[in-house]
């Protein structure tokens, strides 16, 4: 079966999708995948890739095409902006004539914001007379108010238009999380809400822990120090990042517990001057690490952390450190509302607190720092076991596959 794996994002930029691909290539699966030049999250380009002109490389047994984009720069969200319509532009145009003699199956698109950037992938499965298949990891336009990215009620309209359109246009649409399902569902028509399929992200963290051989970092080596508390990836407006800080200051008296945040993101600058302005000398930034350094990251916390501001859009959603937290076998702490509360309830993984609520986020590493180490381990292993149970990457990809070949052969 030949994949065109469409997303904006891909390695070595950091994003669940990279262990998909290489899962399916070693499933035998013939991939090629549409990208962009790297510069996540940096917003500059990826040293050994030009902005302009279109690169050929290749991730484990697939073919990588790389696409021109403006690079999404810092803080600018006309500059953001800019990189979200020059992939989709060179997705109408260039990406056409990169692709002109090669055939596929299925065209598989990784639903990461912008969904926008679907809409050169509807017009190139319909060029090549193949379905297209939709994974949505972001609801937009709801995610674009809760971020404050967009407020003017007639944008978002107009975005909704343009969503609506690719979720009609789409195949068979997946969601990573069941809280997506009311919102998808209202902008398709009813006779195609049976194409919804739920489909959750999983995690590469339990093969990456195996297959290692790489030196442990310099940040591990610190973080095994201290009673750490780590957070790992985006560093946005969306994971509340004031709440950490905030609850960071709470305990600052305490010289054993540290909180390390692992990433980079809008809020990094904003957050490094609040530690320097309020001397929290508990707080390492780190910025951010390759992807083959977070196994032993992770390995090496004593408590994982997640976050996420009090908005009805982001309590429907699963971020994807959730399943890499539960494969990682160590303690949980949540300080966000909605589903990924409940998950981690459900998995018994950890202490879960509202979202916005720095003095219960305090209390709950307080009492974390209390507990035995046999509690705290079994919470770690609650985690894993659910992990197990639920999102192991080997049986969700075998179900992808599977989606695949019922999609191709109605089709």
């Amino acid at each position: 079966m030949k994949i065109l794996l469409w997303s904006q994002y891909f390695y070595p930029e950091n994003f669940h999708i990279n262990s998909i691909a290489e899962a399916l290539s070693k499933k035998g699966l013939e991939l090629t995948v549409l990208t962009g030049k790297p510069n996540y999250p940096e917003g500059k380009i990826v040293d050994g890739y030009n902005g302009w002109g279109v690169q050929y490389d290749s991730f484990h047994d697939a073919t990588v095409i790389r696409v021109p984009l403006i690079p999404r720069g810092k803080g600018s969200a006309i500059r953001l902006l800019m990189n979200y319509m020059s992939f989709i532009l060179s997705g109408c145009f260039i990406a056409a004539f990169a692709l002109r003699r090669r055939s596929f199956d299925i065209i598989f698109v990784y639903g990461l914001s912008p969904i926008l950037q679907a809409l050169p992938a509807i017009f190139i499965a319909r060029l090549k007379r193949v379905p297209l298949v939709l994974w949505v990891q972001d609801l937009w336009p709801e995610s674009l108010r809760a971020t404050g990215f967009i407020k003017n009620k007639f944008l978002l309209s107009i975005v909704r238009c343009f969503v609506r359109f690719i979720y009609n246009k789409a195949d068979i649409i997946l969601i990573q999380s069941e809280g997506f399902r009311e919102a998808v569902e209202s902008l398709v028509k009813d006779k195609d809400k049976e194409k919804i399929k739920f489909f959750p992200n999983s995690s590469a963290i339990v093969e990456q822990s195996l297959s290692s051989r790489h030196e442990e970092s310099k940040v591990a080596v610190d973080i095994r120090q201290h009673f750490s508390i780590v957070f790992t990836g985006n560093l946005g407006k969306a994971q509340s990042c004031e709440t950490l800080l905030e609850a960071a200051e709470l305990l600052k008296e305490n010289e054993k517990i540290y909180f390390y945040l692992v990433g980079y993101g809008s809020q990094y600058q904003w957050i490094e001057e609040t530690i320097k302005n309020k001397c929290l000398k508990n707080v390492v930034l780190t910025g951010r690490l390759p992807f083959e350094a977070m196994p032993e990251i992770l390995k090496a916390a004593s408590v994982l952390l997640v976050s996420l501001a009090d908005d009805p859009t982001l309590s429907a959603t699963i971020p994807s450190k959730i399943q890499s937290y539960l494969a990682a076998g160590k303690p949980i702490i949540a300080s966000l509302n909605g589903l990924a509360a409940q998950l981690i309830k459900d998995a018994g993984a950890g202490l879960v607190v509202s979202a916005r609520d720095a003095r219960a986020l305090a209390d709950a590493v307080n009492k974390m720092y209390h507990m035995s180490e046999s509690e705290r381990r079994r919470f770690g292993e609650n985690g894993r076991s659910y992990f197990d149970s639920h999102f192991l990457l080997s049986e969700k990809v075998e179900e992808l596959i599977n989606v695949f070949k019922e999609t191709f052969r109605v089709a």
